[in-house]
């Protein structure tokens, strides 16, 4: 049973599990969608995605109206949790801005030194909130979507998420770092209710950190 945060006649924000599909992949395997959809007993529809491996916050519209307004450009914005290794080669606040390269055969992306065909400009903004037990946690602001744009910008500068080793983490864990922390519509549909925050569940790495009083107060 899938975990709903809110619902309105328009969309529903859930808890995404760790490994789970946000909706059907090639193979076949049902993901978010089909599941919700029976949950539900209505007709889903996706209007943005996460990893496989990332936990968190997601909207799903569930009219055709909410599917419209909620896949336009700015609908969202959307910020994330990070755990890294705490010895990193930048400072604790800032911009990362790439030019991202997605291989499909090999199923990801690279960072390109300059724009080119099939590069796609990425952008984020970050602050480290705390360290503790070799671990930095970082809140991340996404300002564009791109795939796996996180893990590897972060793993582009040495700095791959705890437990990501397709991007290069030699640190095991038994879901990579990333949680979806809070996301906040823009969009117009009719709801009074606008920003859906969720800390990590099932994630002990994470755990360790929220328990400090004062990177749990940068988070209210």
């Amino acid at each position: 049973m899938i975990r709903i945060l809110y619902q309105n006649e328009h969309f529903v924000a859930v808890e995404k599990p760790y490994g789970t599909l946000s909706q059907k992949d090639a193979a076949g395997e049902n993901g978010l969608v089909e599941i919700l959809t029976e949950q539900l007993g209505k007709q889903v529809y996706p209007v943005h995605r996460l990893d496989r491996p990332v936990g968190g916050v997601m909207i799903y519209a569930i009219s055709k109206k909410g599917a419209a307004l909620l896949s336009g450009d700015g609908a969202f914005d959307k910020t994330y949790l990070a755990l890294i290794p705490s010895e990193r080669s930048f400072p604790d606040s800032g911009e990362m801005q790439d030019y991202l390269y997605k291989d499909g055969a090999k199923g990801k992306s690279f960072v390109v030194k300059k724009e080119r065909k099939g590069a796609k400009l990425a952008r984020l903004s970050y602050e480290v909130l705390g360290e503790a037990n070799g671990l930095a946690l970082l809140r991340i602001r996404l300002y564009t979507g791109r795939t796996h744009q996180i893990r590897v910008q972060l793993s582009s500068r040495g700095s791959p998420l705890v437990g990501d080793g397709k991007y290069g983490s030699r640190i095991k864990s038994e879901s990579i770092g990333l949680w979806s922390y809070r996301i906040e519509i823009n969009a117009p549909v009719n709801t009074k209710t606008k920003t859906f925050t969720l800390l990590p569940t099932e994630n002990e790495a994470f755990s360790a950190l929220l328990e400090n009083e004062e990177i749990k107060n940068k988070l209210l």
